[in-house]
């Protein structure tokens, strides 16, 4: 009853930021103009992945202080729905991009670091992937997934603030919008859009969990 209580609570979330992002009256600023309506979305898919991405670092030091292979579930099952929302902060951000800029990709160092971030994650998968052996891969993707972390961090949180080329919006000087520049209507959705996108993320990240060791499970019946 109370996890359903939460994902109505996600949902109707989602929904509110997805129509009142599309229908308050939002500030006219330079070079972004309309397209920051988009703040409600990409930015918020950001939050989602970063947060969801720092379960599956916990998830790792918790696995390595203890060697328990539940752990390495949660861990990488964090890791991919955390790579779900990457996918999605990169789609809508190329949508941005395009918006403001004329083209889906430019020379950003936080478009940058947000590509090789994903990239980074992915090499996570394929990692694991390549091992076997159950404690071997969970110990060295432990491992990995803690040094994953450390440089999402890096190059999403500190690099594009310290690049003064960055032409991003909020970064480097540019004209844009940070978060502590929103007036009172923006932060009425932009707060409620994190939540529900922080919401879902950790609903989503728990069904497969779930299916993980319902897998896990149908194997050792099986062999």
């Amino acid at each position: 009853m109370k996890e359903n209580l939460w994902k109505w609570l996600g949902g109707i979330l989602i929904l509110y930021s997805i129509f009142a992002g599309l229908l308050i009256k939002v500030p006219d600023l330079p070079v972004i103009h309309e397209s920051i309506r988009n703040l409600f979305y990409h930015v918020c898919m950001w939050f989602a992945m970063i947060i969801i991405m720092g379960i599956s670092f916990i998830n790792s030091l918790r696995f390595l202080r203890t060697f328990e292979l539940r752990y390495d579930i949660l861990a990488a099952e964090a890791a991919r729905t955390g790579l779900l929302f990457g996918f999605l902060g990169i789609f809508t951000g190329m949508i941005w991009a395009k918006f403001t800029w004329g083209e889906f990709w430019v020379k950003d160092p936080q478009l940058n670091g947000a590509a090789v971030t994903i990239l980074i994650y992915l090499a996570y998968l394929v990692l694991r992937s390549s091992i076997d052996e159950e404690q071997k891969r969970a110990r060295i993707s432990a491992v990995y997934a803690i040094f994953a972390f450390v440089l999402l961090i890096v190059f999403i949180g500190i690099l594009p603030r310290l690049s003064e080329g960055s032409i991003h919006p909020g970064k480097g000087g540019s004209p844009g919008l940070g978060v502590n520049g929103l007036d009172s209507t923006m932060r009425l959705v932009f707060y409620p859009a994190i939540a529900g996108w922080v919401i879902t993320g950790i609903i989503i990240w728990k069904i497969r969990v779930r299916l993980a060791h319902l897998k896990s499970r149908i194997e050792e019946l099986n062999g």
